[in-house]
């Protein structure tokens, strides 16, 4: 579908005057100049002016497979034919009883129950149900408070918005914030010169202990952390970091939820990353964004066996667990994800994952000799690369928009969507890029950071 005719401005008003987007900034409501993306191929999105453009951060985290692709489309298409929708409450349906099978064969030790929802946030959500509904009936009512960390996102529903630690994301809106701690900073970069990375490991394993001692121990009933803080910048903790984490929850009866929304279903080259990368086998699991390549919306939590069995059978007291969505276990949902599982396995993706990643890191290592950037980071296909023009400018923060505006100007224009985030550029490229598209992003985002800092320096605004 073109937009290129007559009506393409009446479209562009339509989206101006009655498309409220996420995070729309108020003060420009109504006079927006979005980039209209209408097609896409590959790892290509085109706009309504034709552009191509690499899309960087895969739509939001989760395009895996990239666009156009036929067979998750068909599938869709064939499952819609024969049964749009069923409800979960008082039927099944063969697609998601199969998908919820195959999920559980691919997530670590005994995480085997597998709850549908309908996007990340209300897995989020339904993980911390869980947990009070759990405490509840263990004749735990007091313990009920969940430890997050400063710069982690887990959405936008009222309890996954109130355990997100993105200072900005919470500046109008209200949160339970008599249920949630939240852990300084995780990011070695911020770490003083002088502290050593096995000090700063060590410091924030003290963080997480203290905090369920002050807290109490009897009061605290989670602690909730992604295995990297995708949104919150790519931050990735030091090696070791989330066992360390498990070994003090499981000391005070705290139970741990792995958040891999981003990086479930292949963006560390693995089904799920806390145990094959990180170690741990976690009590509960969220996941969303690809486990259906992002072609319809769908997310999961994902319980342990250890869990279901406290409040289920002898152990139920006659007990409802009162959570669910009118599209849990939607069945094209489901089928799209049987159809990204089938794929990434016929077509070895998470092999593939695993071989490009090095020249992934490769190049975007390479980017922190740049005179702007101040940290490249990242694992996988997930990356960030942080720049700071003058850190000891009086408008840090006016100085850092203007840095991540300018680098996202040049990249778009020179053919690569960016995910801009204040001074950080984040990108998480479909997993089936090649090394050339890959060297070809890194080598437009190389390009957008000069231009900027160019355009810095004549401003007066740049001090290496």
């Amino acid at each position: 579908m073109t937009l290129l005719n007559s009506s393409f401005q009446s479209i562009r008003d339509w989206d101006n005057a009655h498309f409220l987007h996420p995070w729309e900034g108020m003060a420009y409501l109504g006079n927006n100049d979005r980039t209209f993306a209408e097609s896409g191929q590959g790892i290509h999105v085109i706009t309504a002016d034709d552009s191509r453009l690499i899309d960087g951060p895969a739509g939001m985290w989760c395009v895996q497979l990239g666009y156009g692709n036929t067979e998750i489309a068909d599938a869709m298409a064939q499952q819609a034919k024969e049964m749009a929708y069923f409800s979960p409450f008082n039927n099944a349906n063969s697609a998601p009883a199969q998908l919820a099978h195959e999920i559980a064969k691919r997530t670590p030790g005994d995480l085997n129950h597998v709850f549908f929802t309908t996007g990340g946030s209300t897995a989020v959500d339904s993980a911390l149900r869980f947990v009070q509904f759990r405490n509840n009936l263990l004749g735990k009512p007091e313990k009920k408070i969940v430890i997050s960390r400063q710069k982690a996102y887990h959405g936008s529903t009222y309890l996954a918005a109130s355990v997100s630690g993105k200072e900005r994301d919470k500046g109008w809106l209200d949160q339970a914030t008599h249920l949630t701690r939240f852990l300084p900073n995780v990011n070695p970069y911020t770490r003083s010169p002088d502290q050593t990375l096995d000090d700063f490991l060590n410091e924030k394993i003290d963080d997480l202990e203290n905090m369920i001692l002050e807290t109490g121990a009897d009061k605290v009933a989670a602690f909730i952390a992604e295995p990297i803080l995708c949104s919150g910048g790519v931050i990735v903790p030091p090696q070791g970091y989330h066992k360390r984490c498990l070994e003090v929850c499981r000391k005070y009866d705290v139970l741990y939820i792995s958040d891999e929304v981003v990086t479930g279903f292949g963006r560390l080259g693995h089904w799920f990353a806390s145990e094959d990368v990180f170690g741990i086998q976690p009590d509960i699991i969220t996941c969303a964004k690809g486990m259906t390549s992002g072609y319809v919306p769908m997310g999961a939590c994902i319980i342990s066996d250890r869990l279901i069995a406290d409040v289920s059978g002898e152990n139920a007291q006659d007990a409802t667990f009162s959570n669910g969505f009118t599209y849990s276990g939607h069945p094209v949902s489901a089928a799209a994800g049987l159809k990204t599982i089938e794929i990434m396995e016929r077509d070895g993706v998470l092999e593939h994952v695993r071989a490009i990643t090095p020249l992934f890191e490769e190049r975007l290592q390479a980017l922190g000799e740049l005179p702007l950037v101040g940290d490249a980071r990242g694992m996988g296909l997930v990356g960030c690369v942080e720049c700071v023009a003058d850190a000891g400018a009086d408008d840090t923060l006016d100085l850092d928009k203007s840095v991540g505006t300018l680098i996202d100007r040049h990249c778009q224009e020179n053919g690569l969507i960016l995910r801009p985030i204040i001074n950080m550029c984040v990108f998480s490229p479909p997993l089936i890029i090649t090394e050339s598209e890959l060297n070809k992003m890194f080598d437009i985002l190389e390009m957008g950071i000069r231009l900027a800092t160019e355009d810095l320096t004549r401003q007066g605004r740049f001090r290496a």
